[in-house]
C-alpha cells in the first residue's frame, strides 16, 4: 500500500513527478504512468522543457542563456513536484496541456 503525504500524493507519484523534469524520462514517465494526475501533469511539463532545450541548444548565445533559464525551471520543478505542489511553468504550462498521450 502506498504511503500518502499531507497533500495527498503518494511518495512514490512524487519522486516520478520529480524525476520526469530530468530529460529523456519524462517521456518514459508519461508513457508509464498514466493513472496519476500529478505526474502527468509534471511529466508534460518536463517533455516540453526537454524538446525546448534541443531547440535551444543549437541556437548561438541566446538559446545558450535560454537553456539556462530551462536549468533553473528544471530545479524548481523537481523541487516542487517533491513537495506535491502543482507548479505551472510559464509559457510551458500552456503548451505542456495540449499533450494526450
Amino acid at each position: 500500500m502506498e504511503e500518502k503525504s499531507s497533500l495527498g500524493e503518494s511518495q512514490e507519484n512524487k519522486l516520478l513527478a520529480a524525476i520526469s523534469y530530468l530529460w529523456l524520462l519524462s517521456i518514459i514517465i508519461l508513457l508509464v504512468k498514466k493513472d496519476s494526475k500529478f505526474v502527468q501533469f509534471h511529466a508534460k511539463q518536463g517533455f516540453i522543457i526537454f524538446i525546448a532545450s534541443i531547440i535551444f541548444w543549437f541556437i548561438p548565445v541566446l538559446g545558450w542563456f535560454l537553456n539556462l533559464v530551462i536549468i533553473v525551471a528544471v530545479v524548481v520543478g523537481f523541487i516542487k513536484a517533491l513537495s506535491g505542489d502543482y507548479w505551472r511553468i510559464p509559457v510551458v504550462h500552456g503548451i505542456s496541456q495540449k499533450i494526450n498521450f
